[in-house]
């Protein structure tokens, strides 16, 4: 009886240590299925869990080392040196918090004094006039970046297995709040509030465990471009600089803005329509549309409609950065055509001149814009993972 206490203690001990983290990394088949609760339960009563462990292990351990046979006696010591070992690993390697850091040192340069390719992708926003940009290569790391632009404080987010990236006020409940990296649900990086202990989804801002579950943090409008693109509309706007304390985890995803990084979670499916192929995501409508970037990629321009509403999805030249437009303009749906050499569009509405950030440049609507939409590009697996009831654009 007491080696089976003892069996059951160690067994209890080791599977609460390994599955309050395998559900929430990506170890094999850990993402695939809706687990995310479980593992909450295993993390708020791990101690618990622990100490029920440690109680059903501890009197029949003293029996056996005190009278038990030599072999019993190297069986257990070796069980307990196992136990010590995944106790190590799963708590101070495996975790999300240990193998991704905050920036310990935030430096913005201005275009003169930057050192970032002007080729590499950025997230950036602009709030009350003041602009920043966030290269992914930096944040794709970090997974997030607290700052304050305008006055207001913002959390940069990125999940590079999902390829998604999300700008959110780190309010909630009106009370300014802190989050760490914890792990990830289906494939996509989650955070834990420091009040509650909750856990946050990336890609949508809404909290999926604990006393918090059903909130939502506001997310700020951030826009994907190269970094060239972004300081030609932008020419004042900052950019977050590489931290020199993490050059090496920074180079291990140089090839990330491509699709060609080595890593499979990270690497892109250069085929349409596959787990890991290239979307642009649209919202609009109060629905979600999903367009594929091969076909952005060959044609440029793609005009359709979400619901009711028809949009505009524009790729610049670089073909890296994107625009999404409502284009309904005073009541009449405007139809584009695009000029192959200059990227230049024209409304045949009007024959109204238009440069590929929605503004009318020439013609009888000179001086109008269009209305941008929220658009983000991400990996097909994720876009209809977090919009369930997302179409797809198949002309």
């Amino acid at each position: 009886m007491s080696r089976l206490l003892f069996i059951i203690g160690i067994v209890l001990l080791i599977l609460t240590e390994i599955l309050r983290v395998y559900f929430i990394m990506p170890f094999p088949g850990s993402q695939h299925s809706n687990t995310i609760d479980i593992a909450f339960f295993i993390d708020r009563y791990k101690w618990l869990l622990r100490i029920i462990g440690l109680l059903l292990v501890a009197k029949p351990a003293y029996q056996l080392f005190t009278r038990g046979k030599i072999l019993w006696k190297i069986l257990f010591s070796l069980l307990i040196v196992f136990y010590g070992i995944i106790f190590f690993y799963f708590n101070f390697r495996f975790q999300a918090d240990k193998m991704f850091y905050q920036p310990g040192i935030k430096t913005f340069s201005g275009a003169l004094g930057n050192a970032v390719d002007s080729g590499k992708l950025v997230i950036a926003i602009d709030i009350h006039g003041q602009s920043r940009a966030y290269p992914i290569q930096i944040i794709g790391y970090h997974h997030q970046v607290r700052d304050t632009v305008g006055g207001e404080p913002v959390m940069v987010t990125y999940c590079t297995v999902c390829r998604t990236g999300r700008v959110y006020r780190p309010l909630v409940d009106g009370k300014l709040e802190t989050f760490r990296l914890v792990g990830m649900d289906h494939f996509n990086a989650m955070f834990e509030d420091a009040s509650t202990k909750s856990w946050w989804q990336q890609a949508t801002g809404v909290a999926i465990a604990g006393p918090l579950k059903g909130h939502q943090l506001e997310e700020i409008p951030s826009h994907q471009y190269s970094l060239a693109a972004w300081l030609r509309l932008h020419p004042n706007s900052t950019v977050l600089q590489p931290d020199s304390n993490f050059r090496e985890d920074y180079d291990d995803l140089a090839d990330f803005d491509k699709g060609t990084i080595k890593s499979h979670l990270e690497k892109r499916d250069s085929a349409s329509w596959k787990m890991k192929s290239w979307v642009v995501g649209v919202k609009a409508d109060g629905r979600a549309k999903a367009y594929d970037w091969n076909r952005l990629t060959q044609h440029s321009i793609i005009q359709d409609s979400i619901g009711d509403l028809p949009i505009l999805l524009v790729l610049e030249k670089d073909t890296s950065s994107f625009h999404a437009y409502n284009r309904r303009f005073q009541g009449k749906d405007l139809f584009f055509l695009v000029d192959p050499q200059t990227k230049l569009l024209t409304d045949s509405n009007t024959h109204s001149q238009w440069d590929l950030n929605g503004n009318c440049i020439t013609g009888t609507l000179k001086d109008s814009k269009l209305e941008m939409l929220p658009a983000y590009q991400e990996f097909w697996h994720s876009w209809k993972q977090f919009h369930p009831n997302t179409t797809q654009y198949n002309p």
